[in-house]
């Protein structure tokens, strides 16, 4: 039978070749992106006083929706899905897709548990500021784990569904389920930064 789901076939020239190609990912890219980061922390106050100051009930049940997105219910069936009915229908494609839509979010999920024991940041809810540290602590703010998923999620989807108009949506309800995560108090700004980063790279890596 004929599978739904498209696989679009990655081109060579999307793929890091030693050659310098424009997907290529340096050392120095990385260490931009930590340094934006840090920069945009002294927006994680602002944007926590903010978001509380305007929070509503109405707001409240969009994030819980969105916050879904992160939870083990929802990512599960979708990594592991595609796997179990490209092997059923015998659908070597859709197979591999769903293995590395699994992958991303398994690699995603892997860096960023072991970024939150390391580093230790106090959450918003339980912090008196954006610069509470305690590595080993058992604080797990930095970086969002809901985010994180939600983001290695919708690229991996979109890249393999290779749609621009899917691919907006998954991303629009990726940054929702950050959003979320603001408007409950649970992360600060940068938590979600770092973990839709994060979650984006994991994704292109495994691609």
């Amino acid at each position: 039978a004929q599978s739904a789901w498209t696989v679009v076939p990655t081109p060579a020239s999307t793929v890091s070749d030693g050659e310098g190609g424009a997907t290529e990912i340096r050392w120095y890219h990385g260490l931009a992106t930590l340094g934006i980061i840090a920069l945009a922390t002294t927006l994680d106050e602002p944007v926590k006083d903010y978001t509380q100051s305007h929070r509503t009930d109405t707001k409240d049940d969009v994030a819980y929706v969105f916050r879904q997105l992160g939870e083990p219910e929802v990512y599960v069936p979708v990594a592991l899905g595609p796997v179990a009915l490209g092997l059923i229908t015998g659908n070597d494609d859709l197979t591999r897709a769903g293995g590395r839509i699994s992958m991303s979010i398994l690699t995603a999920g892997v860096v960023t548990n072991i970024l939150k024991y390391a580093l230790g940041r106090r959450r918003p809810d339980h912090a008196d500021g954006a610069y509470e540290f305690a590595p080993f602590s058992g604080a797990d703010a930095w970086p969002s784990g809901h985010t994180t998923v939600a983001f290695a999620m919708a690229t991996s989807v979109g890249d393999e569904i290779g749609s621009t108009p899917v691919s907006v949506a998954l991303y629009a309800a990726a940054g929702l389920t950050g959003w979320s995560r603001i408007n409950d108090n649970r992360h600060w700004f940068t938590d979600v930064l770092a973990g839709a980063v994060i979650g984006i790279a994991s994704a292109k890596l495994m691609n």
